[in-house]
């Protein structure tokens, strides 16, 4: 007999418990044997029961596989062991769907991978939030701009930017906003976009962080270097041949004394050779200003190199030494780091060091106790920082936003160059230079690389 057919199987259970029945009868009507009656009624229970069971295991083999899609345990496969032929197909079904269903899940594990891996690792910061503010995820771009770890609630945000917090917490699906944040006495400006999307019916709110300082940094430069070269091309154009004829006049005014004492008189000869040696000394002084502003269009492009730190402080001590000296002013110079290097042009940045130095002794030059100190160290990122500190006045706080504009200047006798071109030397090597104030204390300047 073929128990491994299904069918067979079937037939013969049901044949069997037929016959067991049918005696059973049998002997209840014709005899009086009760203890082999109740031995064949307790075998008809049991194959009525194990006959049920039997037919039953497809529903038992259709429950697992709903278990498993339920679960998403797809590591099962079905066999049919015992159910013969007619359920090849069935368990090829089976196994069929939850090879799809691993596959499925294979490429979903893949793609969530992929896309976690872009997230982390695209340039711009992204943050996801909900309504209460609890964050969904943060990427590393977001937690670099922000100088944090993991983030849990954008209420967190206040203690880095109290308008920064607020801003994401009020700010509009769709909405943008531009926030400006001190960090370190760095100034950044975040450009921030939301938009919205659901996730389990949900809604969150999904922003991109960007630092444009760089960009507005570079567009602001870019602007007044057009500017300052449009107007000293055209005021050089306009003061060159107008000192050049006051020149001239002048050398005819000196050349014809002699003659001219007698058709004119001495105090209008005077006056007018007086004239004109003003206009031909304002025209040298104007081509003069001039052309400090033209240095603003013609830095060279920058020779990075290697070096230590305290090479470069050593040439800047020997070369400022004197001069300090002579105003009796305390100068430290100081590389807190051992072995700190610079990945820029060292002549660039020593003439930036310099027009630091140069201002801050001009700063402390009433004080009694004047002091300077060149510090080099590294930030909480780790990027080398070179600081000026001086126990000056400090600056107004109405013009600390104006000190690096072009041609801005406090001193009398100031170009209003230095520090602008300062700034720009320090874009060209993709850092920056800012102000750290600490009014009747002391001010720093901070390079950061």
């Amino acid at each position: 007999m073929d128990y491994k057919n299904f069918r067979a199987v079937c037939i013969v259970r049901v044949v069997l418990l037929c016959a067991t029945i049918f005696l059973a009868s049998y002997l209840v009507i014709r005899t009086s044997y009760y203890a082999t009656i109740t031995i064949l009624a307790g075998l008809v229970v049991f194959q009525a029961i194990a006959l049920i069971n039997y037919i039953e295991k497809t529903n038992q083999y259709l429950t697992r596989f709903l278990q498993a899609i339920r679960h998403e345990d797809f590591s099962q496969s079905f066999t049919g062991k015992g159910l013969g032929a007619s359920f090849d197909q069935l368990r090829s079904a089976y196994n069929e769907v939850l090879d799809a269903f691993r596959r499925t899940r294979a490429e979903k594990e893949e793609h969530f991978r992929y896309l976690q891996t872009v997230v982390q690792h695209v340039g711009v910061g992204l943050i996801c939030y909900g309504p209460n503010g609890e964050v969904e995820l943060i990427n590393t771009a977001a937690q670099r701009i922000l100088k944090t770890g993991q983030l849990r609630n954008i209420e967190s945000l206040a203690a880095f930017s109290k308008e920064l917090a607020d801003t994401l917490q009020n700010i509009a699906p769709g909405g943008k906003s531009l926030v400006r944040v001190a960090v370190e006495g760095e100034i950044l400006y975040l450009a921030i976009h939301a938009t919205e999307l659901r996730l389990r019916s949900q809604p969150f709110t999904l922003v991109s962080i960007q630092n444009i300082q760089s960009e507005l940094d570079d567009k602001e430069m870019e602007a007044w270097q057009n500017l300052a070269r449009v107007l000293s091309h055209e005021i050089m154009n306009s003061i060159t041949p107008i000192s050049s004829l006051a020149a001239t006049a002048n050398n005819i005014l000196q050349a014809a004394d002699s003659t001219a004492e007698e058709t004119i008189k001495p105090e209008t000869l005077r006056d007018i050779r007086d004239a004109v040696q003003t206009i031909h000394k304002r025209s040298e002084g104007l081509l003069n200003f001039v052309e400090n502003y033209r240095k603003i269009t013609r830095l060279p492009k920058p020779e990075f190199q290697t070096f230590p730190v305290v090479e470069l402080f050593e040439r800047i001590r020997k070369l400022m030494q004197s001069e300090i000296e002579k105003k009796d002013i305390a100068f430290q110079v100081k590389a807190e780091i051992e072995g700190l290097k610079l990945t820029a042009d060292p002549d660039l940045i020593e003439q930036v060091i310099i027009n630091l130095l140069r201002n801050s002794v001009d700063a402390v030059k009433d004080r009694p106790d004047a002091r300077i100190d060149l510090t080099a160290r590294a930030d909480s990122s780790g990027r080398p920082l070179i600081q000026v500190t001086d126990n000056g006045p400090g600056i107004e706080e109405d013009i600390q936003e104006k000190i690096f504009i072009p041609f801005f200047t406090t001193k009398k006798e100031g170009s209003g160059i230095g520090l602008s071109l300062s700034q720009q030397i320090m874009r060209l090597h993709r850092g920056n230079i800012s102000v750290q104030l600490k009014q009747k204390e002391h001010t720093s300047f901070v390079l950061r690389f």
